[in-house]
């Protein structure tokens, strides 16, 4: 009688070789696929933004172009640590480039949350802290609901969820108009960076360049 092995579960390095060579979408992708994250199992804060922009797609690398400059700003940390995969997670609400809109980037494609996110959720379990950046990754969060409002009152979703605006140019308007935002939040923001970053024991400089 042949005795059944159990199979062994996969591994976050076995489901991202799968979710990087996914092509489920490729006809609706104007630059075509190339999906764009950067997760560990040992990662304590989580980026939820948008999708990655043409810049993006063409580095291969996340937020790396203004609004991923103004995102660190924004969290008071140095490049090094945000690129540092064993602590911090990157994961949009769509891996590719979606083209673009009549206001600027199309919607992240519904594809990779449909797919991929609750797997690769399931494979991060350190993480501490989930930046919810934009509008996109909060809807899918929290349900529908104003960017203003929510950031203002972004007490209400700690410990779990920090929640932003998109750190896109059109933030500098948004920030001028609600100056609170840099006066109440930007601080707290950093506090709560501080403290996930620090809860495996392991010690860094925020804001070192």
């Amino acid at each position: 009688m042949r005795v059944h092995q159990k199979s062994r579960p996969e591994t976050l390095d076995a489901l991202l070789a799968k979710v990087r060579a996914c092509s489920a979408c490729a006809g609706a992708l104007p630059l075509g696929p190339r999906p764009i994250l950067q997760l560990s199992t040992t990662a304590t804060i989580l980026i939820a933004s948008q999708a990655p922009g043409s810049k993006v797609h063409q580095s291969g690398v996340p937020f790396s172009d203004a609004s991923g400059d103004r995102l660190r700003e924004w969290m008071g940390v140095s490049s090094n640590t945000f690129y540092d995969e064993a602590r911090v997670a990157i994961m949009p609400m769509g891996f590719c480039y979606p083209g673009r809109s009549a206001g600027g980037d199309a919607p992240p494609r519904t594809e990779c949350v449909d797919l991929w996110r609750n797997q690769l959720l399931e494979m991060l379990p350190a993480v501490r802290l989930t930046l919810l950046v934009g509008s996109y990754a909060q809807q899918h969060v929290l349900g529908p609901g104003a960017i203003t409002p929510r950031v203002r009152n972004f007490r209400d979703y700690l410990p779990d969820y920090f929640v932003l605006p998109h750190p896109s140019w059109r933030s500098r308007l948004w920030e001028e108009r609600n100056p609170w935002f840099a006066e109440n939040v930007l601080p707290a923001l950093r506090a709560a960076i501080e403290r996930a970053l620090n809860a495996d024991g392991v010690q860094h400089a925020a804001g070192t360049k």
